[in-house]
């Protein structure tokens, strides 16, 4: 048969051509030799690189969907046990689950909420790479906050229309108010020694748009400037399991507890009435010993900065030296406060508790006069049948001025008979808050509290202040307050307050108010 082309045989080998493109191919990769092998090197650098920002965002971001997974299981079992429970509460002539409008009301409420959450969850977790604050350190960053709007109606005058916290003589207010508004930012940052390192960082917009030095005014940590905008308060650290370091500007970790309102958040609830609340820098540390597996003792030491009370003595050195220390500070030693607590374990913040406080921190008024400032403080919060739970906090103390007691003010003087002579005279303090919540269910909630700050009046009136304001001669400042707060969901807050104020000077009539006060707000 004839065939056409050229013939191939198996057994012959083919090197016509062969030979010589292999050999110019070997000499073009020798000489390019040096370029790739240089080449490589560094496109291993950089593909070495990004393999490690790879694998840190994916860490991170594995730790996020871990700890949304684990919300969504928690929400699952609880919806499944709210089913469960209506089951078995069914009629038994029914064997299938009762629908929607068969449930009872707070049962049906609870179930909506578990799934909204659900809902809410599997959104964040397929959207988490889609929308997010981006930082230069590349680490998480949430921006949180609450839009809050406030109405007032004081029955009679007060020292701040919308922030009231003492009565004055004169007639009452009435008015709204967005300045409560909160913004935050919470950020979690890389490990360090093994422990998560975490910020967070509160303003409002309660600041005084027109600065002042006058001894009515509020100076010292509330000083603003001429901005609205006000920082509140910030925390920074490392967590162990056991162990925290930590700074902070906050209120002192004596003071643990904080009434609940939220009408009354600018200035905190019964503030100036028991609450100890003033936020001062800080810096401390946390330990935890465990005491089996329900409870734990909880050591916390820090040291304090704090802010000048808002009523200074002007009539000595003070009007005329010009500096901006603080007297605390002026003294050239930090305050130090401790606090030892029987807690709940693990620890969480409705957790029963019982712990007792003491601060001391050294001050030196402008005409060389040292004094110091000192607390001791008990507080506890309790769970109670018929889901009620009790709070208190109490303090002895003396110069309490910068941590927002002690009527405004550390101490008071007098004048001598010889020119620049002066008697300064440290002001003792008693008071304490007490709260009664009842949670109704998820939506709906209940607080009564009082609380009241007491100078010693003995010690004041010798220095009472003819025709002074009512933060000079101030020696009793009572609160009696209660609230409503219902959310409809997870994100909408509705209040109703009310509360009534009492003022008393060393001398003169006690000065009182009603104050009516709804709040709306949005969390975010």
């Amino acid at each position: 048969m004839t065939r056409y082309g050229t013939r191939h045989n198996p057994h012959r080998p083919q090197a016509s051509r062969r030979p010589l493109g292999g050999i110019v191919l070997s000499a073009i990769l020798i000489a390019a030799s040096p370029f790739r092998l240089h080449a490589q090197t560094s496109d291993a650098t950089q593909i070495a690189q990004k393999i490690q920002q790879l694998n840190d965002a994916m860490e991170k971001t594995q730790a996020q969907i871990d700890a949304s997974q684990h919300e969504l299981i928690e929400m699952r079992q609880q919806l499944k046990a709210l089913q469960q429970q209506m089951a078995a509460t069914a009629p038994a002539s029914t064997m299938q689950p009762a629908s929607p409008a068969q449930n009872p009301p707070s049962t049906q409420a609870q179930i909506d909420e578990l799934r909204e959450h659900q809902d809410i969850q599997s959104a964040q977790i397929a959207t988490h790479e889609q929308a997010k604050v981006e930082t230069e350190s590349k680490y998480p960053v949430k921006l949180t906050g609450l839009m809050l709007l406030t109405g007032f109606v004081n029955t009679r005058a007060v020292d701040v229309a919308a922030t009231p916290t003492l009565a004055t003589p004169g007639a009452g207010s009435t008015g709204l108010t967005l300045r409560q508004t909160v913004l935050g930012f919470d950020a979690r940052g890389p490990r360090l020694f093994g422990a998560k390192s975490y910020a967070d960082l509160r303003v409002d917009f309660n600041g005084n748009p027109q600065s002042s030095s006058s001894a009515s005014s509020y100076t010292g940590y509330s000083g603003t400037g001429s901005s609205l905008l006000r920082l509140r308060s910030a925390h920074a650290g490392l967590r162990w399991e056991h162990t925290e370091a930590f700074f902070s500007l906050d209120k002192p970790i004596i003071s643990p507890d904080t009434p609940t309102s939220l009408t009354a958040v600018a200035e905190p609830a019964l503030a100036w009435s028991g609450n100890l609340w003033a936020w001062n820098p800080q810096l401390g540390i946390t330990q935890r010993f465990d005491l089996g597996a329900s409870h734990a003792i909880q050591l916390q030491g820090a040291l304090i900065d704090p802010g000048d009370a808002p009523i200074i003595p002007t009539a000595s050195a003070a009007a005329t030296s010009g500096t901006t220390a603080s007297t605390a500070e002026q003294s050239r030693w930090p305050g130090i406060e401790g606090h030892v607590s029987l807690i709940e374990s693990p620890p969480r913040d409705d957790a029963n508790h019982l712990g007792i406080g003491g601060y001391l921190s050294p001050h030196l008024t402008p005409t060389g006069q040292r004094f110091n400032s000192w607390a001791g403080t008990l507080d506890a919060r309790y769970r109670l049948p018929l889901h009620l739970s009790w709070t208190a906090n109490v303090y002895r103390g003396a110069a309490l001025g910068g941590l927002g007691a002690g009527g405004f003010k550390d101490y008071v003087y007098a004048t001598g008979r010889d020119p620049g002579e002066y008697y300064f005279r440290r002001l003792n303090d008693a008071g304490g808050w007490t709260q009664l919540k009842e949670v109704l269910n998820n939506r709906l909630e209940l607080n009564a509290a009082f609380g009241f700050d007491n100078v010693f009046a003995r010690h004041l009136r010798p220095y009472y202040v003819p025709n002074g304001t009512i933060y000079q001669n101030l020696a009793r400042n009572r609160t009696y307050t209660g609230n409503i707060i219902y959310s409809p969901s997870a994100y909408l807050l509705f209040s109703l307050e009310y509360r009534h104020v009492e003022s008393a000077p060393v001398i003169g009539p006690t000065a009182t108010s009603n104050i009516i006060g709804i709040g709306a707000g949005y969390k975010f």
